[in-house]
């Protein structure tokens, strides 16, 4: 117990070695573990090696899509919680566009139309409703940016798409557009673009014969009603189904409306001939049917008893199971509140990223031997130099396996921070042992004296390397967000847990623990 006490920085560093090889080798740990078995058949990128380590577009290939929201946005608008939902409704009017398509947002005091309108219009329609913008605008707030920017990670998460990225960038020069950029490892353009593309607006409509021998369309459920969703299925016919559970509000309200349109009638039972007439329930995505059945013999007595509204769960029915996993993932994740527009898309052949993953692993080699030449030159003691280049190579393990956990994808800008962490890492090293050689060391509080002295040198450089990569890491400045990631958590790998480990190291094979 008294080693452990003394050297607890190296039994800390030994923990953290473990632990990284467990999450790095170890079959199913790591944040694509269990990806195997998504939904859509879709494989991660993360299984397909002997590690758990994702790869992103540069490594395993994939396709990139850039997109702007459509809407326009009114600044400087007096709204408040009482008039909020006065304002939708009448520029909703005033545009001829659909109530939803329109929010009106009191913390920000915004009002946006998610339609193709001009910001003149907007202007026009708040001014004749009494309410004088400040400004109006192409584009969306940011709050439903980060909206969309939530919405679509789910989508794409619910997929099992490994190694994903979903982010809203701005650009820094003109106009500032901002976009929303999506970024699949091992997927193609229509893959991803089909996913994402629509609305994801998923209704019921009831389709019923109305007056004069006319069919009549009402909308009776809408996505965001069911609370609960569960994995496709298939019901005793074969067919896929999504399950599905109704908040007890849309439950009162769609048994009303079930009874009220004649769903549960004894002519309404099971008489559906879409699209010339009967009692269809129709399921609908972005606004356009994708299957219909009649009302089944079991649901309409529970809907006409009231035993629905007690237990108000039932099946969404679809023509593939393909299509019942898409409704399966909209219903989860909601639907966008914009339409996007693509403005294009960067694909790179998976076979042509092949070729990188050999390369960077050779030069990484090559970096480590390389740093280990030039250390064991500068000292020409195996005591000292063994000890240090495996420190250092001992960070880079460890941030790999954080990347394993955390399911970050590695791309060539992340493995040039590897490369950095392993040159800043050796600088720090061989200012310790400078710092502690420079005279004969007679003991370990000479030594101790000398050691937090060259700690403090070097924990002023990590701060001014961290300070210099944080604007990095924060702005949207691609790639170099990741190379700037990767060297500020190496810098505090080194600063917390390596650096002290091996002024440990150091002080036994120096002071003989004197």
């Amino acid at each position: 117990m008294s080693w452990l006490r003394e050297n607890w920085r190296v039994a800390t560093l030994a923990l953290l070695l473990v632990a990284s090889s467990v999450a790095l080798f170890a079959p199913g740990v790591g944040a694509s573990g269990g990806s195997g078995g998504a939904a859509g058949g879709q494989q991660a990128t993360a299984a397909s090696g002997p590690t758990n380590l994702n790869y992103g577009l540069e490594l395993s290939g994939g396709v990139r899509l850039r997109a702007t929201v459509t809407g326009v946005t009114a600044e400087g608008v007096d709204v408040t919680v009482d008039n909020e939902a006065a304002i939708s409704e009448e520029v909703a009017a005033a545009l001829d566009v659909e109530r939803g398509d329109v929010r009106a947002r009191p913390a920000g005091d915004t009002v946006e139309v998610y339609q193709d309108v001009e910001p003149s219009a907007l202007a026009d329609a708040l001014t004749a409703a009494g309410y004088e913008p400040d400004t109006t605008r192409v584009g969306v707030t940011q709050a439903t940016r980060d909206n969309i920017v939530n919405i679509i990670g789910s989508k794409v998460d619910a997929t099992g798409f490994g190694g994903a990225d979903v982010t809203d960038i701005e650009t820094q020069t003109g106009d500032r557009t901002h976009y929303i950029v999506v970024e699949v490892p091992g997927q193609n353009a229509s893959q991803v673009q089909s996913l994402i593309e629509g609305r994801g607006e998923v209704e019921l409509w009831a389709y019923y014969p109305g007056d004069n021998g006319t069919q009549q369309n009402e909308t009776v459920l809408r996505g965001e009603e069911l609370v609960e969703v569960d994995q496709p299925d298939r019901n005793r016919q074969g067919r896929p189904i999504v399950p599905v559970q109704l908040s007890q509000d849309a439950a009162e309200r769609f048994a009303s409306d079930m009874q009220r349109y004649g769903f549960t009638s004894q002519q309404g039972i099971s008489n559906c001939q879409f699209p010339d007439g009967g009692y269809c329930l129709l399921t609908m995505l972005d606004g356009e049917e994708v299957y219909n059945a009649s009302m089944g013999p079991t649901l309409a007595p529970d809907l006409q008893s009231g035993d629905f509204v007690n237990n108000p769960t039932f099946t969404i029915t679809a023509n593939s199971m393909e299509e019942a996993r898409t409704l399966q993932v909209n219903l989860q994740a909601g639907a966008l509140p914009a339409e996007l527009q693509f403005q294009d898309s960067y694909y790179v052949s998976p076979s042509f990223a092949d070729r990188y993953k050999p390369l960077t692993l050779v030069t990484g080699i090559a970096a480590a031997i390389a740093v280990a030449l030039m250390v064991f030159l500068r000292y020409g003691e195996p005591k000292v130099a063994i000890p240090m280049v495996f420190t250092a190579l001992s960070e880079v393990v460890i941030l790999l396996g954080f990347a394993a956990v955390s399911g970050l994808a590695l791309d060539l800008s992340h493995l040039a921070g590897f490369i950095a962490v392993i040159g800043t890492g050796v600088d720090d090293l061989v200012i310790i042992a400078d710092e502690v050689m420079t005279e004969q060391v007679s003991s370990s509080r000479v030594f101790q004296s000398r050691f937090r002295k060259a700690l403090w040198v070097i924990g002023a450089a990590a701060a001014t390397t961290i300070i210099a990569m944080s604007p990095l890491a924060v702005l949207s400045l691609g790639d170099l967000r990741g190379f700037a990631l990767i060297t500020i958590l190496g810098v505090l790998v080194g600063v917390i847990v390596t650096r002290p480990a091996y002024g440990d190291v150091l002080r036994r094979l120096l002071t003989d623990n004197r």
